[in-house]
């Protein structure tokens, strides 16, 4: 995103007074809202497009640890059984002591 003003920009801007001019102090006030409002945005559009990157690549990484569901007709249940079975194949008596 390209922007043809900048804080900075905004901060050195210097106007012409004319015969009838505005009030230069008011024109000060409101060129220091502006400027704190558009640094504000600035670092929040920054902030996005971090989120933005990381989540993206996020995004990228997410199939590839991807865990496979279990074989479709298996519940809770028999995934507890076959992982009772296997605890006991592994620790035998050791389990129970």
């Amino acid at each position: 995103m390209d922007t043809k003003l900048t804080p900075e920009i905004i901060l050195e801007k210097e106007f012409k007074t004319g015969l009838r001019g505005y009030n230069q102090d008011d024109v000060d006030q409101f060129l220091d809202d502006v400027i704190h409002d558009y640094g504000t945005f600035m670092q929040t559009i920054e902030s996005l497009k971090t989120e933005n990157k990381r989540l993206k690549e996020e995004l990228e990484e997410a199939p590839k640890r991807q865990v496979t569901a279990p074989v479709s007709g298996t519940t809770n249940f028999d995934i507890l059984k076959r992982l009772s079975n296997l605890e006991k194949h592994v620790f035998g008596s050791k389990l129970y002591e």
